[in-house]
């Protein structure tokens, strides 16, 4: 599974760096070394061979990419399932669900959303429509949520 994020580079990968480890190891994945990300179809093709295990994409997926396109499309075409970690701050926004629908317009299997830092307001979580399994604030609760999540995605 990829673990992707939103914005700059530098944030992203900063952003994974810290909460990935730790994300990982509440969902019982191993935590792998970051993407190539000159090389989409090398690194995904890689990663088929890998067993199962949280590996970071350590850019934006919706960044066009020199004489390829993006790593979404890489990733649809892959049918990769990725999860979108988030921070609290990038909540206040529209990108969730840009990111959301970017990944959907690419049919890249979308595992679900997590929180990284700040409150966790289920409430809004569950109002704006999209498939969050939680904060890694509370990450005894990501594994089930993953599981039930996953589930879905088997049987679509």
């Amino acid at each position: 599974m990829v673990l992707v994020g939103a914005g700059a580079a530098a944030a992203v990968a900063a952003l994974q760096a810290e909460a990935g480890p730790p994300l990982a190891l509440a969902l019982g994945l191993p935590w792998g070394n970051p993407l190539a990300i000159e090389q989409p179809p090398q690194s995904l093709a890689s990663l088929a061979e890998q067993g199962p295990g949280l590996v970071p994409l350590p850019l934006d997926p919706g960044l066009v990419l020199q004489g390829f396109g993006h790593w979404a499309e890489a990733l649809g075409a892959w049918r990769q399932p990725v999860l979108l970690l988030l921070t609290a701050e990038q909540l206040q926004t529209g990108l969730p669900a840009a990111m959301a629908a970017l990944l959907a317009q690419w049919q890249v299997p979308l595992a679900g959303l997590v929180q990284a830092g700040g409150p966790w307001q289920p409430d809004l979580r569950r109002g704006d429509g999209l498939p969050w399994l939680g904060t890694l604030e509370e990450p005894f609760d990501l594994a089930p949520a993953l599981a039930l999540r996953w589930e879905l995605l088997l049987s679509r």
